[in-house]
């Protein structure tokens, strides 16, 4: 397999919510492991059904990891990573910003910028932070 770079996600207990609305919005498989199955991986008993690892590989060769942060971690919701979706096709790509706006908060809107693309940035409402870029023709 060749390497790849995708974004992995750690939540605040909501991570099976999350990686079901991203599977909604881009389609695909979504594998979900709790931290019951995996032998509760030294978490409290009352988080064995939380997300231990969550894995989302979509038909355009998208990849989504995610997982709950353990009790005793530090979260922060969203400041530590951006997610960028990016390409050519500009019906697909409006299709997600539809969808990872909705609900969520607009920074820059999906619009024509000075570098020809359109760009958009957004936080959805997971307090995920969103770049959708269509490439200019």
């Amino acid at each position: 397999m060749a390497s790849r770079l995708n974004p992995y996600i750690a939540f605040d207990g909501d991570a099976r919510q999350a990686m079901e609305f991203y599977r909604e919005v881009f389609g695909g498989e979504l594998a979900l492991n709790t931290f019951g199955s995996a032998g509760g991986g030294g978490a409290p008993a009352d988080f064995a059904d939380k997300i231990m690892h969550a894995l989302l590989e979509t038909p355009d060769g998208f990849t989504i990891m995610a997982s709950d942060t353990p009790p005793g971690m530090e979260h922060t919701a969203g400041t530590n990573i951006s997610v960028s979706v990016s390409g050519d096709d500009a019906a697909a790509l409006r299709g997600y910003w539809q969808k990872l706006s909705a609900d969520g908060t607009v920074a820059v809107p999906l619009e024509k910028q000075m570098w020809g693309d359109e760009f958009g940035m957004c936080t959805d409402r997971f307090g995920i932070n969103w770049m959708v870029d269509i490439s200019g023709q």
